[in-house]
């Protein structure tokens, strides 16, 4: 019986060890997440899909969304992308911003508009942006930016992608395994929730930006006041949905 004490200690020490050998990335969550601009975002949120993260403020006042939306490309020369669709469910009508490595090793942040299923072209988007960029360090490429949304908005249906490899300064096609698939839900702004509501919101027009994005300062303009009566409409980066 003297021997029960021990055995227990033993598997105690080999859970406590497994614990330890755990990667930092598969326990991290939104909450522990800090930037290099010290910036801090009045919510965030732990995507469902992809390992992906999303910290965030809203403005109503201004009627803008300031993000930072953390993942990790599935290599480490892929790319990273963070979307609106403002008009339908499907890809085509996506608004993405995509976070990838020029030619010289510097991050950029690129924008697509998703115009049909074989075009991915760079244009500017149909909502400003500002204030955008990208970091990428330990593996993980983050992308900050402030979008301008419909007055009195209360949600954002976005989604959000990670690819291998970039070709000419494009972003190449991505798995379609199922967590790929499933990288989309709505952003409540209001209630502060990222879950996704399993069904389309209504699509106001967006306002439109004919400066598109730049790589700008990285400095947050807006603070985290909720409210409004109106959504965007839900966005999808895949080709099959």
């Amino acid at each position: 019986m003297a021997s029960l004490p021990f055995t227990y200690l033993l598997v105690c020490l080999s859970s406590l060890t497994v614990l330890l050998l755990i990667s930092p990335s598969h326990s991290l969550t939104c909450t522990s997440q800090n930037f290099t601009n010290r910036h801090v975002y009045t919510n965030c949120t732990d995507l469902h899909s992809l390992n992906a993260y999303l910290h965030w403020s809203h403005n109503s006042t201004t009627s803008s969304l300031s993000i930072a939306f953390v993942a990790t490309p599935a290599k480490s020369d892929g790319w990273i992308a963070w979307a609106v669709n403002p008009t339908g469910t499907g890809m085509v009508g996506a608004q993405a911003l995509v976070a990838l490595k020029r030619s010289d090793g510097s991050m950029a942040v690129d924008t697509f508009n998703i115009s049909s299923y074989r075009s991915i072209v760079k244009s500017n988007l149909s909502f400003a942006v500002s204030a955008a960029r990208a970091e990428s360090s330990g593996g993980v490429m983050r992308i900050f930016a402030t979008i301008a949304l419909p007055e009195k908005a209360t949600a954002v249906n976005q989604v959000w992608q990670v690819g291998p490899s970039v070709t000419g300064g494009l972003p190449d096609k991505h798995d379609f395994l199922p967590a790929n698939l499933n990288a989309k839900g709505t952003l409540e702004l209001v209630t502060g929730s990222g879950a996704d509501t399993g069904s389309p919101a209504l699509a106001p027009a967006l306002v439109p930006s004919p400066a598109g994005t730049g790589s700008g300062s990285g400095r947050d303009k807006s603070a985290g006041d909720n409210g409004g009566a109106s959504r965007i409409g839900r966005s999808n980066f895949d080709s099959k949905q």
